[in-house]
């Protein structure tokens, strides 16, 4: 299956790995980030929480499945304050994370990296929540949102977190069974 994911991204991954499910850690303080609103998506969208449900649910969908392919893509920055830069990045991944997410989702779950922005992106409006999604079929969660800490997931499967000064990374996951 993993070259599958290979030939899917078309060497537009920077890197990729497949890492078991039990050797991934779930991480309630995550989600306490999450309740306090760091990003702005608490209790505003279907694929974050507490819209994606409980952290108990996440960890039984995840381990439903024997292996995580988790790939990453990277950006260079002008310096550590480029945010148009790390937004443009942050919108190549995502759309790089939706095509692998038509492709594969319906049988394969996929996680991306933030909140869910199909609404803003297909309608130019906010997430519906709580009201029914609007694009249920096109909809992903966050790799955070289902309680894995990015850098412990880079650590498991012995891929980079940090890039280096003035880059960025962002990470994307689906799972599998082998």
């Amino acid at each position: 299956m993993k070259e599958v994911f290979v030939q899917a991204l078309k060497g537009r991954a920077f890197e990729y790995t497949v890492i078991p499910t039990v050797n991934i850690n779930f991480s309630p303080e995550l989600l306490k980030a999450c309740e306090s609103n760091v990003c702005g998506s608490y209790n505003k969208c279907w694929t974050c929480p507490p819209g994606i449900g409980p952290l108990e649910d996440q960890m039984q969908k995840i381990k439903a499945f024997s292996s995580i392919f988790v790939f990453t893509t990277k950006a260079c920055l002008e310096d550590s304050f480029d945010h148009e830069g790390m937004v443009k990045a942050k919108e190549y991944h995502n759309r790089l994370t939706g095509e692998m997410h038509e492709q594969f989702g319906k049988t394969n779950p996929v996680f991306g990296a933030g909140a869910c922005k199909v609404c803003a992106a297909d309608i130019a409006q906010a997430c519906a929540y709580p009201e029914p999604c609007r694009f249920p079929d096109k909809k992903f969660s966050s790799v955070e949102a289902a309680g894995i800490n990015v850098t412990e997931l880079s650590m498991a499967g012995g891929i980079k977190y940090n890039n280096g000064p003035n880059t960025i990374t962002y990470f994307s996951m689906i799972l599998f069974n082998e």
